[in-house]
Parts: structure tokens; sequence; C-alpha cells
């Protein structure tokens, strides 16, 4: 794992630690929030149900790599992951270099069923991408209660959304059903803490290509 510049094997050992904790916690909720889905769910667009019902980039375009990332909206673990290649994922979904499957999971409750479906909401006001760099930038304390509607809204409002369909989305929560999908979908695919990275169906180390730009800028050109 990669080390910080300016917190050196403290930080590392922290990050560590914090790693582990995360594992327990979504460990401990998986067999709830990987329950049975929906044949039924309403599903938001770019989402494809052989890709496990992920939110996807370039699902068309021949011959390059496809890159699978499960996460968690309340994982703090999930914000810092973002922060370092979030930039680099989304340049190479710009540059058509990648296909790219976001699965959004919802291990640690009912604030990242909340925050899940809102940001399915967003997909299909083409502003998937927005709201997550937004809402990771933004991202509450863990069940703080701080994720609710007019959390979620606000995010959207930042980042251009202001339709009352987007609204009543994250009000109903239209895609909540898609959310249990999701996490069907990741149970089967054995994926147990998040965030959780495949490259062509094989899993990357987190211990040193999550947290390093180079290394995960390299494993991810395939």
């Amino acid at each position: 794992m990669a080390t910080s510049s300016s917190g050196g094997d403290k930080f590392t050992r922290n990050l560590v630690i914090g790693m582990v904790a995360l594992v327990v916690v979504v460990g401990a909720s998986f067999s709830y929030f990987g329950s049975k889905g929906s044949t039924t769910a309403a599903i938001p667009s770019s989402v494809s149900k052989d890709d496990g019902y992920g939110i996807v980039f370039n699902a068309d375009v021949p011959n390059v790599p496809t890159i699978d990332i499960y996460e968690d909206f309340q994982c703090p673990v999930c914000a810092r992951f973002e922060a370092i290649n979030g930039i680099t994922l989304e340049k190479a979904i710009e540059e058509k270099k990648a296909k790219v499957v976001y699965h959004v999971l919802s291990f640690l409750g009912t604030e990242s069923i909340l925050a899940a479906n809102a940001a399915a909401c967003a997909s299909d006001e083409d502003k998937f991408l927005a709201f997550h760099k937004a809402f990771y930038a933004n991202q509450p304390a863990e069940n703080a209660g701080a994720i609710d509607a007019t959390f979620l809204k606000s995010i959207g409002a930042a980042i251009g959304i202001d339709s009352p369909k987007f609204a009543a989305c994250v009000d109903n929560g239209g895609y909540s059903d898609w959310v249990k999908n999701v996490a069907e979908a990741g149970a089967k695919a054995n994926v147990n803490s998040t965030p959780t990275v495949f490259v062509n169906g094989k899993e990357l180390d987190r211990n040193t290509e999550y947290f390093n730009v180079e290394a995960f800028t390299k494993a991810i050109a395939g």
C-alpha cells in the first residue's frame, strides 16, 4: 500500500486499521443487503443487467479493458479512492480507453441506499459522474443522519440538476429495488468490502494498486 508523503508509517498503519474495520462492518451488513433482488425493479439509464446491474460507461467500445468498481457512498475509504483515482477514471471514460462499470452497493445501511438511489436518479440526468464526484467531496460522517433527501437534492443542485423528475426520484426512492439488485449481484461476485476493483475480471491488489495513482493507472490499462 502506498504511504502518505506527510503521514509516513503512522498514516499507513491507520489506513490499514480503518480498512480492516471497514471489512468487519460490511461483512456484518452484507447478509441483509445481499438479499434477493427484484425482477420488476425500475432500472436507471446506462445500467446493464449483464454487468451486475452496474452503471456502465463505454459499453459499446471494442477492445478496451473492463473496469468494475464496487463502492458504497458512505464508505470513507471509497472517498479516498475517488480523491486519488477519480480523475484517472473520468479520463479513461472520456477518452474511451476503458469500459467502466460502477456497482453502487449499500453495505453500510439506509443512508447508503438513499445515496445509491440518488446517484441512479442523477444517471437519468446524464450526471452520474458529476454526482459521484460531488458526493464524495462532501461525504458526511457514516450513519450520522445527514444523508437525506434534502442533502441529496442539494448535491444535485450543485451540479446543475434542477428537474422535478430528479427531485421526485430522490424523494420517492424510485430505484431502491435496483439497489437491492446491485447488492445481490455483488454477493454473487463475492464482493465483501468496498472499494473493490476488477480489471478484466481480475481483482486489483488493494495493498499496492488502489491508493497509488501511478500503479492504478498502469493496472487499468489492461
